[in-house]
């Protein structure tokens, strides 16, 4: 019997360092252990003072820069190395207040960022799957089907009323400039949220011929100059988006998509719809996206060229899973400083006699 639990240990283990990019959740296994903990990072003289020092902070308080993310079993290494990043190259790491949205076990997660993390602001939100399933239709790749992915499209609603912004980053990303930048964005007039727009992609390949031949449908563009624009990095005005109720029009175009299958691709297409043409432009610098690969082949892709604020591995493979596996692109290597996961060194044949 003492055995047959060693096995189950030494099985476990092997599922925790080399995790399956085949499953988008694995269960939540990781222990506290699993990650050492970050650097103290602390405000420069320059920074504003927040209302209150204790780790109580209030989410209300005007000196604090929002930054939302979601947070699952399998990801959790790459949010643990996004978060890193933000506090290490932030000039004020003491004002960043995390929002963290996930559909397991928040206990769990909140042990696990509190044990790296002591010092940091920040509260974790349990999403309801079920507020998303029955909309969501499916797309290329399995893992862009999972509700968690469509979180984003009601952050909103779950962030306190007073909290006007936010920056919203998957969980793939490293930031290597501070991120009050990125949070100073002006967003004018009715514009809901800013990000990079890449206006030289073929926009039309987002959304099938059923969705272009209809003039009822396709009209939503009309008398715009519609971009592409990647999810993953977007500054939100939260005030703008309550005001417009922007969830029940993304929601809108889901519903459709059900019936009459007008796009491809998972959680993009409806924020396109709504937002494609209207969207305040941010430098490019934000987002160097596509570091995973296209979203069915885990290939190996470089920097674009000029200046780099984020990278992004967005698309199928992930660097944390591609070093483990000792399959690494040589751009993994920018992410891996930030990686906090505490590798267990393998047993020796000598070990396991």
């Amino acid at each position: 019997m003492l055995c047959f639990k060693f096995t189950i240990l030494v099985f476990l283990s092997v599922l925790l360092v080399f995790p399956t990019s085949a499953i988008r959740s694995l269960p939540a296994k990781h222990k506290i252990l699993d990650y050492i903990e970050a650097p103290a990072y602390q405000n420069g003289q320059q920074c504003p003072v927040t209302l209150t020092k204790s780790l109580s902070v209030s989410t209300c308080d005007p000196s604090l820069v929002h930054v939302a993310m979601t947070l699952d079993s399998h990801y959790l290494r790459g949010s643990i190395a996004a978060i890193h990043s933000i506090l290490k190259h932030t000039s004020c790491p003491e004002n960043v207040f995390f929002h963290f949205i996930s559909s397991a076990s928040t206990r769990h997660l909140t042990r696990t960022v509190k044990s790296t993390f002591p010092s940091l602001h920040f509260k974790v939100y349990k999403f309801d799957e079920d507020r998303v399933k029955g909309l969501i239709s499916s797309s290329i790749r399995e893992a862009l089907d999972q509700p968690l992915n469509y979180a984003r499209i009601y952050i909103a609603e779950m962030l306190d009323i007073c909290i006007g912004r936010v920056i919203y980053l998957d969980s793939d990303v490293i930031v290597v400039d501070d991120v009050q930048k990125l949070w100073s964005i002006y967003l004018p007039g009715s514009r809901v949220i800013g990000a990079p727009e890449y206006c030289h992609a073929n926009f039309k390949s987002y959304f099938t011929d059923e969705f272009w031949n209809d003039p009822e449908l396709s009209r939503v563009f009309e008398g715009k100059k519609a971009c592409y624009f990647n999810t993953g990095v977007m500054v939100m005005d939260l005030e703008k988006w309550r005001r417009g109720d922007y969830s029940k029009r993304i929601e809108k175009w889901m519903e459709i998509q059900k019936e009459r299958r007008i796009y491809n691709l998972g959680s993009l297409p409806p924020f396109l719809v709504v937002f494609g043409g209207d969207v305040e432009g941010i430098d490019h610098r934000w987002n160097q996206h596509g570091l995973g690969g296209n979203n069915v082949v885990n290939s190996c892709r470089s920097l674009h060229p000029g200046k780099v604020s984020l990278m992004h591995w967005s698309g199928k493979g992930k660097p944390w899973d591609r070093l483990d596996a000792g399959m690494a692109c040589p751009v993994d290597n920018l992410w891996a400083p930030y990686d906090l996961f505490r590798h267990k060194p393998r047993s020796s044949s000598h070990d396991s006699l």
